[in-house]
């Protein structure tokens, strides 16, 4: 069983989440001379188009072409830490990882709790590759009650994380919280009866997770709701500002109704063959990939190099 009280030093509320934080600090660009002389704007040529830090005119990417490059595996490497590719290239590309696997709804409200704490984007991906794979496969909230706290916190020391205790406390309690109030029996990991309680009302439904589920916060709840609607429909079309912003990058709409109806509307062009379901649920799936990808590759810092990928071939 868990410590009753947590050892570890108190956090602070200003700290970034995983799902927030970039593995290193953006560089400062800003570059402002200390005087700068007066031009005279009544003779003066007209000026040549604003040039990149590295010489080459700002292209548009085709838009279409960017939303299949990010639904398209190519786009994997760019959203994932550099250590998450090291380790699909030791141990096997079945490996589980956020990046690209799917996960059940217990699934995704652990890697909710895991990915609100404050840790490098990182940190939160290899807490999860550890946390699901061989030998540990906490997949099931019977599972990690019948480990207990000592095991989910070894698991959280070998992918040498931090907040470690605070994190397996929330995880044991978690799994109390799913088989007691949130599901249907030991092995379920469905969530379904958070549904079917709520009367299929999402906000009921956030309401209810936040009540049962131990430092689930707004954060958590939006990272969950991101992921979820790929299969629940309800909260679709939702997209939280860490993830709009790094639409917002790539030169994609900034709303999620804006991106949703970019779907729709470009939909026959989009390349969705291995997304699963019916064509609403592949709408949605497509949608929930699109903003994956758009974090992750925003939280990478390669936001750059996949605009490259789109910007439309010189003749």
């Amino acid at each position: 069983m868990p410590p009753k009280k947590s050892t570890t030093p108190a956090e602070q509320p200003k700290k970034e989440a995983a799902d927030q934080k970039p593995n290193a600090p953006e560089q400062n660009t800003k570059n402002v001379p200390s005087k700068r002389k007066a031009s005279n704007t009544k003779d003066a040529p007209a000026k040549a188009p604003r040039r990149s830090a590295r010489g080459a005119p700002q292209t548009q990417p085709d838009t279409v072409k960017l939303v299949n490059y990010l639904l398209s595996s190519a786009s994997l490497d760019s959203c994932r830490p550099k250590d998450e590719i090291e380790d699909i290239k030791n141990r096997g590309s079945n490996l589980r990882t956020y990046s690209a696997s799917t996960f059940s709804p217990f699934e995704e409200l652990m890697c909710a709790v895991i990915l609100s704490r404050p840790i490098s984007h990182a940190l939160g991906l290899r807490s999860i590759r550890t946390l699901f794979n061989d030998p540990h496969n906490y997949t099931t909230p019977k599972k990690i009650r019948d480990a207990g706290y000592d095991p989910v916190r070894k698991a959280l020391d070998e992918a040498r994380t931090q907040h470690r205790q605070k994190t397996a406390e929330e995880l044991v309690i978690l799994a109390d919280a799913v088989l007691d109030h949130l599901g249907d029996g030991e092995e379920d990991v469905s969530l379904e009866r958070v549904r079917r309680e709520c009367g299929h009302d999402w906000e009921k439904e956030r309401e209810m997770l936040k009540t049962h589920v131990k430092g689930l916060g707004k954060t958590g709840l939006d990272i969950f709701a991101r992921r979820i609607q790929a299969v629940w429909p309800n909260p679709y079309p939702f997209a939280d500002q860490r993830t709009l912003s790094g639409l917002q990058k790539l030169g994609l709409p900034s709303t999620a109704e804006d991106l949703k109806k970019l779907l729709d509307n470009h939909w026959s062009e989009l390349d969705v063959k291995n997304l699963k379901g019916d064509e609403d649920e592949k709408k949605r799936r497509a949608f929930v990939q699109v903003l994956e990808r758009a974090v992750g590759v925003d939280l990478e810092g390669n936001a750059d190099a996949v605009r490259a990928e789109a910007a439309p071939s010189a003749d």
